[in-house]
């Protein structure tokens, strides 16, 4: 088996070693537009060395992890390059206009668009981590435009690594993500913004910063490298959900200024409900 990577990053570095623990006889060859990052992943062991666009045409495997950005450029001649027998997927947080630039590629059927719902604040090689998609959804869109036998061994892949398949078109997916991770991030570096902007007033705050203000700032520590192109991308919908969130936010200000003290407490009962939804999601996992 022959693997190559494009972006050695938490996602496509983490795929590789999985890959590597199925498959101990697979050749895994990098690809990335940061030499420093290259040659971290090969003195990690994260891939064994670096590949060139010819490894492309025989490879059973081609992962394209790059910001989504990039991936615009890179996939089209990704596509170009690789072989009949080829399966090219790309990992990024949007998926429709990633769809949408290759839709009428005549290699089209090569390619398998993909997000697993998995990962990390970190960001490059020493990010990558065995077993980071098990129990993990990965949501695939357009199946049906990928030729079965390619897109049997892709899912196949996924499967081994422990991910849960999910199908949606793209369009589904970019609405329903922008909820529940673009916004995400956006809070957590807002809040970070709001507090560090505060501190330089008042040295001691972080000192009383405690797990909660961690966890919900741990998205702060995220590549804007990455997530600007993937707001970029899907600004309607991200708009949409600022929208609804600074509504509540500014309904919870009007309630607090005004004392009724009954609401607060009803509007954040209402929300308790959301530990059950997590946690059938979770028990289904």
């Amino acid at each position: 088996m022959k693997v190559v990577v494009i972006g050695i990053g938490l996602i496509g570095g983490s795929m590789v070693l999985d890959i590597k623990a199925l498959h101990p006889e697979a050749t895994i060859l990098g690809m990335d537009a940061n030499e420093n990052h290259l040659q971290q992943a090969i003195d990690l062991g994260v891939v064994e060395k670096a590949g060139t666009s010819e490894d492309l045409a025989d490879a059973d495997f081609v992962i394209v992890s790059v910001p989504v950005d990039v991936a615009l450029v890179v996939l089209p001649q990704v596509l170009d390059a690789v072989g009949e027998n080829t399966i090219v997927f790309e990992v990024g947080s949007t998926k429709l206009p990633i769809c949408e630039a290759v839709a009428n590629h005549p290699k089209r059927r090569n390619y398998i668009a993909t997000h697993p719902i998995a990962g990390t604040e970190f960001s490059g090689p020493t990010a990558a981590i065995k077993g980071l998609f098990q129990g993990k959804t990965n949501i695939i869109c357009e199946v049906e435009k990928t030729t079965f036998k390619l897109q049997e061994k892709a899912l196949q892949l996924f499967m081994a690594m422990g991910m849960r398949i999910r199908y949606m078109d793209p369009q589904s997916h970019d609405k329903h993500i922008a909820y529940v991770s673009h916004l995400s991030h956006i809070s957590s570096f807002m809040l970070g913004k709001t507090v560090i902007d505060k501190e330089t007033e008042e040295q001691d705050i972080f000192d009383m910063a405690g797990s909660g203000f961690e966890s919900t700032v741990r998205l702060a520590k995220s590549s804007p490298g990455m997530w600007t192109p993937i707001f970029k991308q899907n600004k309607q919908q991200v708009v949409k959900t600022l929208e609804e969130y600074i509504s509540n936010l500014s309904k919870f200000k009007t309630l607090l200024e005004n004392e009724d003290y009954d609401a607060i407490y009803q509007e954040m009962q209402s929300v308790n409900k959301i530990k059950e939804i997590l946690n059938g999601i979770n028990i289904k996992k």
